[in-house]
C-alpha cells in the first residue's frame, strides 16, 4: 500500500467538505441470497464448504453422464443489485440519495424497507432474485430475472410520475445508472433521457457501469457505449469497469491493446486512457481485485488496494469501489485520491460486510 496516499486521502475525508449535493441512482434491484456450497456435512449444524469455484466446477463436471446432489446453505439474505448496493454505500458515506428502481411496487419489499428509511425511494417494480455462491477464488451468480424487463421509460413515467421523475433528474448533481447488462430496455431509457432533458443548467457527474456485458451482443454493447458517450456533451461522464469488462469493452471498440487477459498497474491505466480517448468521455475507471486505475483528460493514475485473501463477503465489492471513487469525485479529489477512496471503501466492506461511514473510511485508510 501507498501509506502517504492513504493518509492524504484520509485527511481529505476528514476535511469537512460537504456532500450535500443530491444523488439519483437506478434502476435495478435484487434480493441477494449469499450461499455456501456444502462439500461435507458433518452434523446438522456443521459442514465443510466447497472452498473454490474451480473445485465446484470439477464436482459438477464429474457428474456428467450420472447425477449428483448439491447442498446449498443460505448464509445471508440482503438487498442486492448494483444500484441499491452502490446507493446504500453512498448513503453510509453521507451522500443524500434518491433511488429509482426495482425496490417493490406498489409496496416496498421488506428487504428494502430499511434502505427506504435512509434514501428516498421511487419504486417501479418488484425486485428480481439472485443466489450468489461465494468461493475463495470467485463467485457464481444465479439469477431469476423476470421483473427486469419492467424497467422502461414508460413504466418510470407511469409509476413514478412524470413530474416526480423530472424533479429527481433536474435536482440531482450526481446520477449513477448501472447494471446495463441485465436491464434490456436500458439503452432506450438512456436515449429517452437525452430527449427529455436535452440541456442542463449545470453539468452533472454521470456514472455508468455495464456490469459484465459478455452475454450481450457486440452490436448492443457498442450502441450502449455510443449512447453513454453522447451524455458527455452536457455532463461529465464516468465509465466504471472491472478487469474483465475493461478487456471486453476494448475488444468491442477494436482497440489495438495487446494486454492479454490480466491487467497490471502499468497496463490498466493505459487501457483506461485508450477507452476514454475512443469514447471521448470524461473518465474511465478500471478496478481489478488488487488495485485500481483511472484516466481523464489530465492524465492517468493507479492506486493499490488493501487486498485480503479470505474476505467475509465479495458480492458488492465492486459497487462499494464505485461508491468510494464517486465520493472522491464529488469531493473534488484528484484521480489518485478518488481511487484510494474506492479501494478503501471496497476493502473495508469485504472485511466486515458493512458499508463504512466517512469517519470509518478515514480511520481504515490511516491504518494501512
Amino acid at each position: 500500500m501507498n501509506s502517504s496516499l492513504a493518509s492524504a486521502t484520509a485527511a481529505t475525508l476528514r476535511s469537512g467538505n460537504s456532500t450535500n449535493s443530491p444523488a439519483l441512482l437506478g434502476f435495478d434491484g435484487f434480493i441477494d441470497t449469499i450461499c455456501d456450497v456444502v462439500a461435507t456435512r458433518n452434523s446438522a449444524d456443521s459442514y465443510e464448504r466447497v472452498p473454490t469455484l474451480q473445485a465446484f466446477g470439477a464436482r459438477i463436471a464429474g457428474a456428467a453422464g450420472q447425477s449428483t446432489n448439491i447442498e446449498i446453505v443460505p448464509t445471508l439474505i440482503k438487498l442486492g443489485g448494483n444500484g441499491p448496493i452502490m446507493a446504500n454505500a453512498l448513503v453510509a458515506l453521507g451522500v443524500p440519495v434518491t433511488y429509482c428502481g426495482m425496490t417493490g411496487f406498489p409496496q416496498t419489499h421488506p428487504v428494502f424497507q430499511d434502505f427506504g428509511t435512509r434514501a428516498q425511494l421511487l419504486p417501479v417494480c418488484e425486485p428480481a432474485l439472485t443466489d450468489a455462491y461465494e468461493f475463495d477464488d470467485g463467485k457464481l451468480i444465479a439469477g431469476k430475472h423476470a421483473t427486469v424487463a419492467q424497467i422502461s421509460h414508460q413504466n418510470i413515467l407511469e409509476r413514478v410520475g412524470k413530474d416526480k421523475w423530472r424533479d429527481a433528474w433536474e435536482n440531482a448533481h450526481f446520477v449513477a445508472m448501472v447494471n446495463w447488462t441485465m436491464l434490456p430496455h436500458m439503452t432506450q431509457l438512456w436515449q429517452q433521457i437525452q430527449v427529455d432533458f436535452p440541456t442542463s443548467t449545470a453539468r452533472k457527474i454521470l456514472f455508468f457501469d455495464l456490469a459484465d456485458p459478455e452475454k450481450r451482443s457486440v452490436e448492443d454493447i457498442f450502441e450502449a457505449l455510443q449512447t453513454i458517450a453522447a451524455f458527455q456533451a452536457q455532463h461529465d461522464v464516468i465509465l466504471g469497469l472491472n478487469e474483465k469488462e475493461a478487456i471486453h469493452v476494448a475488444q468491442v471498440l477494436q482497440l489495438e491493446t495487446p494486454l492479454g487477459n490480466v491487467l497490471t498497474p502499468q497496463t490498466a491505466p493505459e487501457l483506461a486512457a485508450a477507452i476514454r480517448a475512443r469514447l471521448e468521455i470524461g473518465t474511465v475507471v478500471v478496478h481489478p481485485t488488487r488495485f485500481a486505475a483511472a484516466a481523464n483528460a489530465q492524465g492517468a493514475a493507479t492506486a493499490p488496494g488493501p487486498w485480503i485473501a479470505s474476505p467475509k463477503i465479495s458480492t458488492g465489492a465492486g459497487d462499494h469501489f464505485n461508491a468510494g471513487f464517486c465520493l472522491g469525485q464529488l469531493l473534488g479529489a484528484d484521480l489518485e485520491q478518488s481511487l484510494q477512496m474506492g479501494v478503501g471503501t471496497s476493502g473495508f466492506y469485504v472485511r466486515g460486510a458493512q458499508s463504512p461511514a466517512r469517519s470509518d473510511l478515514a480511520e481504515f485508510l490511516e491504518s494501512l
